[in-house]
């Protein structure tokens, strides 16, 4: 335990030696006689297991940094970009969140894109009493209370439940209803959060559980896993996984040829268009969860014109070719903290915040309202399906009947397949 011990030290020690001697990363070039920048300072995953939604994540930021300085920045100054590759890994955020709040001294700080790199900075920015914006959190801050702290994942006021919710609502709508569930999930904080939202709602919607279990966050084979669930012959299958154990999962069914009335449901990597392609037709037929998707119903101002930027520069920059589930929502992510210094005039800490809990947001997300524990007033977490995949090909997942939008009623683009098909 001691060796254990002094090599974490020893890791955190280079990793601050690290970052005290990088130049600051994506700052954006500013002539000598400028303002002195605004500067928004950040962690990003921009490597390791979650860099498929951490890269284009940052070039959304980027491009929406360039598009405001262009239009003269904020408060008259420039905006500067501060962020540095936390690895995908929760160890590095501690020292990557004190360089930014106590050496690079930000205006600004913000959340990384995931709930396990979130969680370890929310504490450090508590204690420095600022505004802490967050992309995709799940239910951070329901122990922590934190008021200047904001979410953008639009899960609402029940976070935990929100993930799944759509998945039940589907459902519980079938004739028959279906009596049964199983529950599967990986042994992250993420799909904990998650999978405790599913039980609470299979309870109120009088659903048996017939198998609960998790399984490591870094597994390989996922064939024991379906073919216990198979065992405990469940109506419905509610899997709470990750961006790796997603695709063994599902890669795992269609090998089996398991058919449950309906599957799916909280499940991370499917959004990302290279896990897509990568899946092709074993997606057909699983319900996941998404954001946003090229629907009528989800067109919001802006946001194809911010789309069209993205994927001009998507190929050069190495990273999802759609950008579907981050391209939006991060691009709106730092519109909210446009808005809120344009509103307030100000980058005092306070009266963003008040702002952030007061004001009705309009972004190329859509309409955003903060409410309890700086969630969405109202969930808008979409539960969609893939439908009639015939191959690999990109150009079928720009195809709306092909990714359907099942749930909330309002962003509905079509019906479901039930029962599962495989």
């Amino acid at each position: 335990m001691k060796g254990m011990e002094m090599k974490r030290r020893r890791n955190a020690r280079w990793l601050w030696r690290s970052l005290m001697g990088l130049s600051v990363a994506g700052a954006l070039a500013m002539p000598a006689s400028a303002a002195d920048p605004i500067k928004i300072g950040f962690s990003m995953e921009e490597t390791g297991g979650l860099a498929a939604n951490g890269k284009p994540a940052l070039l959304a930021m980027e491009i929406w940094a360039e598009d405001i300085n262009a239009k003269g920045g904020l408060l008259g100054r420039p905006v500067q970009l501060i962020h540095y590759d936390d690895q995908s890994n929760p160890a590095n955020i501690p020292a990557i969140y004190t360089k930014l709040l106590d050496v690079d001294k930000v205006d600004i700080v913000m959340g990384s894109y995931a709930t396990g790199l979130i969680a370890p900075a929310l504490p450090i920015v508590m204690q420095h009493n600022k505004l802490f914006p967050a992309l995709l959190g799940l239910a951070v801050n329901s122990e922590f209370h934190y008021p200047k702290y904001f979410a953008m994942i639009p899960s609402g006021p029940n976070p935990k439940t929100a993930f799944t919710e759509g998945f039940f609502n589907i459902a519980m709508a079938q004739n028959p209803k279906p009596k049964t569930i199983a529950i599967s999930s990986a042994d992250i904080e993420f799909a904990h959060n998650a999978a405790d939202g599913a039980r609470q709602t299979a309870k109120a919607d009088g659903l048996k559980i017939v198998y609960d279990k998790t399984y490591p966050g870094n597994i390989t084979d996922c064939t024991p896993v379906v073919r216990a669930i198979q065992a405990a012959n469940p109506d419905i299958v509610l899997i709470a996984s990750y961006v790796t154990d997603s695709s063994c999962m599902i890669r795992a069914v269609k090998e089996i040829g398991y058919k449950p009335k309906m599957i799916g449901g909280a499940m991370v990597g499917p959004q990302a268009t290279a896990i897509k392609l990568q899946l092709g037709t074993a997606l057909n037929g699983f319900l996941v969860f998404d954001v946003w998707q090229p629907a009528k119903t989800m067109m919001f101002p802006g946001v194809a014109e911010v789309l069209q930027k993205y994927q001009a520069r998507a190929k050069a920059a190495g990273t999802d070719p759609l950008g579907y589930y981050m391209v939006p929502i991060s691009y709106a992510y730092m519109q909210l903290v446009q808005q809120a210094i344009e509103g307030t005039k100000s980058l005092d800490q306070d009266k963003l915040a008040e702002y952030f809990r007061t004001q009705t947001f309009h972004t190329v997300f859509g309409d955003i309202k903060f409410g309890k524990d700086g969630e969405w007033a109202q969930s808008r977490m979409l539960m969609v399906q893939f439908q009639g995949l015939t191959g690999n090909d990109l150009d079928q997942f720009k195809d709306p009947k092909k990714t359907v939008i099942l749930d909330p009623p309002a962003f509905k683009s079509g019906s479901v397949e039930y029962p599962f098909g495989g």
